[in-house]
């Protein structure tokens, strides 16, 4: 396995491809359940089904792309021949999801965006978890992992800033389902942007030798099941997700019912982002200072508190909620350094102690963890809102004359605060028990 330290163009290369999964992974979350709700007019609990159900079927399917990815035999190493394949389909599949003709059936629309999201998220699965797949194969040092991670998080948070505020943008310049369209192209053509930057980028970059591993991939599950480091990890790491994703599906009716301002959709999300352009490489040398888990706990308070900052929102000036989430955000961006920075750590001790590479199979669990996590975020949102009784409609011009009764405000202000806030701090409780650190990774 390599030991030398990554050059800048490799760190950068790898890093593109957080535009594409940055943007994935933020924009359905943000734009899909409005979508359904406020324009297709579907009722909140069946649109969070809608939107759940695709990446359920991701949590399946991803072991089993890390399985294919870890057999892959190719000049260019296993991994970045999927990368290509797998990322163009995805931005394809995901325009089609806001392409569907308008039939006037509500029935007709629920089934063509779950059809769609079901092929993107299939096509999503292959190309993330080679990729996050190749920094364990890459190179085999602990500091040198957290390094590639800095820029991975940083060109992730800066991706998932540009995708997040300008889909927002994009859709609100058109009128109804054409606003959602055309912004399905734009999105998509910044996907292609970080699959061809992150496929071209790691051309050239070392490739681990560790032999794939043997078993059938059950026996390969139930071995990576048994990392009790591995498992601990994931578990803070999916809780968190879940958290986030409930966050996101929250920015869009934060803006509409509790702050009555369509626009500061874009506002929210960029204070939420924007801390990590700017602090990423704080927390990095946070966790070489102090050691990743700890930092990964420091974080993880300073997105609690400012969570709970947020049940203030509609009470207080906008000023106020808009440095709330701006402080959101400082936690945010240790969040995502951290465990992303821990994962290659477990991966590579496995391989160390097994002599098999078992890199896609840890990080197909890894990323239908995450993948559950962000899934689940926006359907518990929108449980929250059926159980508030939230109104769909299928009218979006006339937003500003619609209400929505004040049990629905206050399911709104709740999950956008005071749940991630609960799930965050449940979250740490079995990290308590993670032991990996640099002494035992590079022994």
């Amino acid at each position: 396995m390599p030991t030398d330290a990554l050059s800048t163009r490799t760190r950068v290369g790898y890093g593109l491809g957080s535009v594409a999964t940055g943007t994935f992974g933020t924009v359905p979350g943000l734009v899909l359940l409005p979508y359904l709700t406020d324009t297709l007019g579907i009722a909140a609990a069946l649109a969070g089904l809608i939107v759940f159900l695709p990446k359920a079927w991701d949590v399946v399917l991803n072991p089993v792309a890390g399985r294919v990815t870890d057999r892959t035999e190719d000049p260019r190493g296993p991994r970045r021949p999927w990368l290509l394949r797998a990322g163009l389909a995805l931005a394809a599949t995901f325009a089609l999801i806001f392409a569907g003709p308008d039939l006037g059936s509500r029935t007709f629309d629920a089934a063509w965006v779950l059809v769609t999201f079901v092929a993107c998220a299939t096509a999503y699965a292959f190309f993330q978890v080679p990729y996050v797949a190749m920094p364990a194969e890459m190179t085999s040092s602990y500091d040198e992992r957290t390094r590639l991670m800095t820029w991975r998080v940083a060109i992730l948070a800066l991706a998932i800033m540009v995708s997040g505020a300008s889909a927002p943008a994009v859709r609100d310049a058109f009128e109804g389902r054409t606003g959602y369209r055309v912004m399905g192209l734009a999105v998509a053509l910044l996907l292609v942007l970080g699959v061809v930057g992150a496929y071209l980028g790691t051309r050239g970059a070392p490739v681990g030798t560790v032999a794939a591993g043997t078993g059938s991939l059950r026996d390969q599950l139930r071995v990576v099941a048994a990392a009790r480091d591995f498992r601990l990890l994931l578990t803070t790491f999916v809780v968190q997700a879940l958290a986030v994703g409930a966050m996101l599906a929250g920015v869009a009716y934060v803006s509409r019912w509790v702050l009555v301002d369509r626009s500061a959709a874009t506002l929210l999300f960029v204070c939420f982002v924007g801390p990590a352009l700017l602090l990423t490489p704080v927390w990095s040398a946070v966790g070489r200072r102090v050691g990743k888990r700890r930092g990964y706990v420091a974080s993880s308070l300073v997105l609690v508190v400012a969570a709970l900052l947020l049940t203030t929102a509609g009470h207080v000036p906008v000023a106020l909620v808009y440095a709330a989430t701006a402080l959101v955000g400082v936690g945010y961006a240790g969040v995502q350094v951290f465990p992303l920075a821990m994962l290659p750590d477990a991966v590579a001790v496995d391989a160390t102690r097994t002599g098999e590479n078992r890199a896609g199979v840890y990080t197909g669990v890894w990323t239908a963890g995450e993948t559950l996590g962000l899934a689940l975020g926006p359907a518990l949102y929108a449980v929250l809102l059926a159980l508030g009784g939230y109104v769909s409609t299928d009218q979006p011009a006339d937003w500003m004359t619609q209400v929505q009764p004040g049990s629905a405000v206050l399911a709104i202000t709740l999950g956008f605060s005071v749940v991630p806030a609960a799930l965050v701090l449940l979250s740490l409780l079995p990290l308590r028990g993670y032991s990996l650190d640099a002494t035992e990774v590079e022994r």
